[in-house]
């Protein structure tokens, strides 16, 4: 909602900048995305990674967690 607002507050402001942010935001979110792909799956594998090391603590002693 908020970000809704502020482009309205632009289209009074200055309406041709607040149309080409209309046009430009989808192709900029389309050029991030994979971008967002890679950094979910390297935060998967950190935590595979934290999971498997402490492992042999979860087995001996207790919960971690």
């Amino acid at each position: 909602m908020e970000k809704f607002l502020l482009w309205l507050l632009l289209f009074v402001v200055c309406w041709p900048l607040a149309l080409l942010a209309l046009i430009v935001y989808p192709l900029v979110w389309l050029l991030l995305l994979p971008f967002r792909l890679v950094g979910i799956a390297v935060d998967g594998v950190f935590e595979l990674l934290h999971s498997i090391v402490l492992l042999p603590s979860r087995l001996v002693g207790g919960s971690h967690r």
